[in-house]
């Protein structure tokens, strides 16, 4: 008996305890972490496959129909302007040359004594007229003659380099057969597309200066500077690009027509507004920040984006530099929470933002 009454003493007591309230522990206020705006020169690369033009590059073609009997050039040499460069075989023309020479020479002592007769009223003033229409005539096929001879010879339009031959010493060519081609690449025209949206960008800002540089096949830049000159008419509707022309100097030679490469575009942004991309969110299109107010009020504020870097946006409206803007969280936050935030210096944020991407 008493020990049933010690078992139920301690069930009882148990009891007691068990039905004893737990004291909860509070649960600490989350802190968030806030920063302001940074101000820094800020540059925005892009880069653009391209295509490398001679500013002239034409087809050298056969004026004449005959054999080729002299090539006076070698390819890939570099040709002055008017230097001989070809020569069709020219022993008809030279022969219609001489017939035409001789007849100007018959037609001219003609004329010369019929205005001797004619001073003396010896003849009348339409004999002379007729030997002087013979003269001209004389002179016109001698002329023409002299052209035909002059096609036989192909020369140099301007100065620039020869690319292959088309047709061999002795080759039979027609009227219009290739024979080579020429550039001048001593300035070049680098082609490249750019889609529609940042045309529109370039365009909505016409003072804005682009440096343009040519990054070559070997990864290394092109020691010379371009300049953006010229936009195409049109727009290619299968990609949404249209091209820009940047102008190249080209004093080395280095460059050649048909070379490839990159166009990189550097877009500078002095005295910069940036602010960390993970600070902000996206709703219909619009982008917004958390401001945080001296209160701890969260507050949502729309900001305009100007341009995008490796996970930094730049800014050209919506903060001033002294916003609080919330940095993490931003799912736990809504419109006018109260929160408690810890300020950390822009330099740092960014610096971590560097040494994530790396």
């Amino acid at each position: 008996m008493p020990r049933i009454l010690s078992l139920a003493s301690g069930l009882a007591a148990l009891c007691m305890w068990a039905c004893q309230p737990v004291p909860h522990k509070h649960e600490e206020e989350a802190v968030f972490a806030v920063t302001t705006p940074m101000r820094k020169d800020a540059e925005l690369t892009r880069e653009y496959v391209a295509q490398v033009h001679a500013i002239q590059h034409i087809e050298v073609r056969a004026l004449e129909r005959g054999y080729l009997t002299e090539i006076f050039v070698d390819e890939g040499q570099l040709v002055v302007e008017d230097k001989k460069m070809f020569q069709i075989m020219p022993l008809i023309y030279r022969a219609d040359l001489r017939r035409a020479e001789a007849e100007v020479d018959m037609a001219s002592i003609e004329y010369k004594n019929t205005k001797t007769l004619a001073d003396k009223n010896i003849v009348s003033p339409a004999e002379l007229a007729l030997r002087g229409a013979r003269l001209n005539r004389a002179k016109a096929e001698l002329s023409l003659a002299q052209t035909h001879m002059r096609l036989t010879e192909i020369h140099a339009p301007f100065t620039g380099l020869m690319d292959k031959f088309e047709v061999r010493l002795g080759s039979l060519v027609e009227e219009g057969d290739l024979l080579t081609t020429l550039s001048d690449n001593r300035t070049l025209w680098i082609y490249f597309n750019v889609p529609e949206a940042e045309y529109l960008d370039y365009k909505s800002n016409p003072d804005q200066k682009l440096d343009v540089k040519f990054k070559m096949a070997n990864g290394k830049f092109f020691d010379q500077e371009g300049k953006v000159e010229t936009i195409e008419a049109d727009f290619d509707n299968t990609t949404g690009n249209i091209a820009f022309r940047a102008t190249f100097p080209n004093p080395a030679g280095l460059l050649r027509h048909g070379q490839t490469g990159n166009i990189v575009v550097t877009t500078k942004y002095p005295d910069a507004q940036m602010i960390p991309q993970k600070a902000t969110f996206e709703i219909l299109d619009r982008r917004y920040v958390f401001v945080v107010g001296e209160d701890g009020v969260v507050q949502s504020r729309p900001i305009s984006v100007a341009a995008e870097l490796p996970h930094v946006f730049i800014l050209d409206g919506g903060l001033a530099d002294t916003d609080r803007v919330l940095l993490e969280g931003l799912r736990k936050v809504s419109e006018g929470k109260h929160i408690e935030v810890k300020y950390e210096e822009p330099a740092e944020v960014f610096a971590q933002l560097k040494y994530h991407a790396e």
